[in-house]
């Protein structure tokens, strides 16, 4: 697929042609799908930079298909759901969603959303910067990935951005607010609790290779 390319996987027809039309306004090359098997196919055949899924789809759930993605690929992955629970949210977080949106939505936020991540991911992914180290965790900006002791650690593409910028500012305690801007890139119209799932699917995956402390009332820090 060209490379500013979308896999929209929605069965609510009205949502889908409107997104569609959206995208497509900005320059995007939009693919569709109303059913989770159809669009997992699409997802292996296409290779979009970014998916959209609804949660609740007539086979397969939203779950389900972000979950079998993610076993195979980091492609950015925003959650569109009519779920207001922040379980449904959390859920989706810790699954290696990259972000979610709740309907009723402004397009307009979601081609923001969009852009941002892939703004991200074009960064993270050129290659400009030299690897990090911190004791026995080294991250490689330019091959995206992060090795413990030489043992690749997966992460998903925005845990590995957080990470990074924390790598970065390691020392500094840094906001939920600051993180939410610099790492996701752009005003957030949710809660901070994304920030805190993430930051738990992190420390859940480096274990105690790197110190990822809670300052309380603030944020976190990432110590050496």
């Amino acid at each position: 697929m060209p490379e500013q390319s979308v896999l929209l996987i929605e069965d609510e027809e009205s949502i889908a042609s409107f997104v569609t039309m959206y995208l497509e306004k900005e320059g995007f090359a939009v693919v569709s799908a109303v059913a989770g098997a159809a669009g997992l196919a699409l997802a292996r055949e296409k290779q979009p930079r970014v998916i959209l899924l609804d949660l609740m789809l007539p086979d397969i759930d939203g779950f389900e298909i972000c979950r079998q993605l993610r076993q195979e690929s980091e492609v950015p992955i925003i959650m569109l759901t009519a779920r207001d629970a922040s379980t449904d949210k959390v859920l989706g977080l810790e699954l290696g969603a990259d972000d979610y949106i709740t309907k009723p939505f402004d397009p307009r936020e979601l081609v923001a959303r969009v852009k941002s991540l892939l703004r991200r991911s074009e960064v993270m992914a050129s290659g400009a910067d030299a690897p990090l180290s911190v004791g026995p965790l080294t991250l490689d900006p330019g091959r995206r990935e992060v090795t413990i002791n030489g043992e690749e650690a997966k992460l998903t593409a925005r845990e590995f951005e957080l990470l990074h910028f924390m790598i970065v500012n390691r020392g500094l305690a840094l906001s939920r607010q600051q993180l939410l801007e610099r790492v996701w890139g752009y005003e957030f119209f949710g809660d901070t609790r994304t920030v805190d799932v993430h930051i738990n699917q992190v420390r859940k995956k480096l274990g105690d290779s790197v110190r990822i402390e809670t300052i309380r009332s603030i944020g976190y820090k990432l110590t050496d």
